[in-house]
């Protein structure tokens, strides 16, 4: 085995414990885009685990400036002893990679390691932006730079979506650190706020707050298909919202529920949606 290959093989490892729906569709990507979606997958990663290993926030803002003096050149010496960082500045020299929406990327995950509430729903919109829009579109850019410039609008939609989705499978644990990812203009619009939300005494506004949240994202998603077919070159960036409809469906029916409940579908399931949507292109 070649060291090239090796190196693949310890990233994807290290990818299937981080992030399962992202190493699916790294494994339906083109052999030779490959690494460098899992370098990026796994950049995501690291920035999203951040709060979890750490006891203060100021702990993890080293670690996100880790990242940032990284991409705009600080010698940390050697990337030998972290995989992830030399496979993501090989990805970034082989593919042309922007590095500013990197840096921002890291940046925006600040907002992870404190509790203070997300404001408007455009204060949302620009942190997923800058997560995880920027990743799909980063992936673009991998897989083909040509049709990736087209793509922006669509990517960003996408994201949003995305983000929402995300941040409603992780409402349990996001709640037992009293981190809450619901815009404040969709709690104060059913009659909450950041501290009545974490008790959820009045289970019926935190169920209304829940669906309406989701109902945004859901309203990104059609905003998203509006856009037309993604080109099939760039279908793997986009599968990992495959079940993205599937779990804002259900989390609209939960409610309050979510809260307790995971509206992740299973994983054979999800596969499944990968499948279909890099064969059909309907995300």
């Amino acid at each position: 085995m070649t060291d090239h290959a090796e190196t693949e093989t310890l990233l994807l490892a290290e990818l299937r414990e981080a992030d399962r729906d992202r190493y699916l569709a790294a494994l339906l990507s083109p052999a030779d885009k490959r690494q460098a979606l899992v370098a990026l997958y796994l950049f995501n990663a690291e920035l999203a685990r951040v709060r979890e290993r750490v006891s203060e926030p100021l702990p993890g803002e080293v670690r996100l400036q880790y990242w940032r003096d990284l991409l705009e050149g600080a010698d940390h010496g050697s990337t030998a002893a972290n995989p992830t960082a030399a496979a993501l500045l090989e990805a970034i020299e082989t593919h042309h990679l922007p590095r500013d929406p990197l840096v921002r990327m890291s940046e925006a995950r600040i907002f992870d390691l404190y509790d203070d509430p997300m404001g408007a729903t455009s204060e949302f919109e620009g942190y997923a932006g800058e997560t995880a829009s920027a990743l799909i579109q980063l992936a673009s850019l991998v897989l083909d730079p040509k049709s990736a410039a087209a793509s922006a609008t669509a990517a960003g939609h996408a994201g949003v979506a995305q983000a929402v989705a995300g941040s409603i499978l992780l409402l349990p644990r996001h709640r037992a650190a009293g981190q809450v990812f619901v815009p404040t203009e969709i709690l104060g619009a059913t009659g909450l706020d950041r501290e009545s939300f974490l008790i959820a005494s009045d289970r019926e506004r935190v169920g209304n707050a829940i669906r309406a949240f989701a109902a945004f994202g859901r309203s990104h998603l059609e905003k998203f298909r509006a856009e037309g077919p993604v080109a099939k070159t760039l279908a793997p960036a986009y599968l990992p919202m495959s079940a993205l409809e599937n779990i804002l469906v259900k989390a609209e029916a939960l409610g309050e529920n979510a809260l307790e409940h995971t509206v992740r579908p299973s994983q054979w399931k999800r596969q499944l949606a990968m499948m279909r949507s890099l064969l059909f292109r309907k995300f």
